[in-house]
């Protein structure tokens, strides 16, 4: 990428907001994680080769020396964990496989799991998401196994992401997979970009909501807080 599109795109606006309000204010453009037409077009071995030559040129610019120890298998050990770990949720190959059962033993109250541990990372710095995960579900007819809940929390965390994104992301993926509307999901989250740098305030949390069907009421969004609280 040439220097003149560079300029472009950081003198890019979004009604009225630069490239850096954006960023610092946390403003998303879509419910869907924004993705070329062609993501997938390059294997998951091309683009751990070209990141690794990607990030050994940032950390030149930096003015580091690959050819230390300690740095020369940096480049590609950072191309692994991005393919492979920490933004394995952008391949819908790596979708969590889900299987219902019948709800024979006829539970038709909330089920809630709670404190489901995740790490994301803000798509505007590419810093970490540090959180917590609380899902509640009623059945209509058929239930999900307890760690499909994770690994759908998972799968949608592991990618460059905006809380209120991830939080409704959940809830319309469990929403699809339960064939139901009564699905409740809260995230409370520390985000890297505001307590390490910028404002660098390392004491507030971030908190979004998800509340649909018998959940969108106030008597059940109170049960569920006792819940949690308990």
């Amino acid at each position: 990428m040439n220097t003149e599109t560079i300029s472009q795109k950081n003198g890019h606006h979004l009604n009225g907001f630069s490239a850096e309000d954006i960023g610092d204010d946390h403003l998303f453009t879509s419910l869907d994680t924004p993705m070329k037409p062609n993501a997938f077009e390059m294997s998951n071995d091309e683009k751990k080769q070209r990141i690794s030559i990607l990030f050994s040129e940032i950390m030149d610019v930096l003015g580091l020396d690959l050819t230390d120890d300690s740095l020369q298998g940096t480049p590609d050990r950072v191309a692994k964990m991005y393919v492979e770990e920490i933004f394995s949720g952008l391949d819908p190959e790596n979708k969590p496989k889900i299987a219902l059962f019948d709800n024979k033993y006829q539970y038709n109250q909330m089920l809630v799991e709670k404190n489901i541990t995740f790490y994301s990372n803000c798509e505007h710095h590419f810093v970490p998401i540090i959180g917590k995960a609380h899902i509640a579900y009623k059945s209509s007819g058929k239930v999900i196994g307890l760690s499909k809940l994770n690994r759908i929390v998972q799968y949608y965390a592991k990618r460059p992401q905006v809380q209120e994104r991830l939080t409704n992301q959940i809830a319309n993926e469990l929403k699809t997979v339960l064939d139901t509307e009564d699905v409740a999901v809260i995230i409370d989250a520390k985000h890297l970009c505001v307590s390490s740098r910028g404002v660098k305030d390392d004491t507030s949390a971030t908190v979004t909501t998800y509340y649909g069907g018998e959940f969108n009421t106030p008597a059940k969004i109170v049960e569920l807080q006792n819940y949690l609280n308990n």
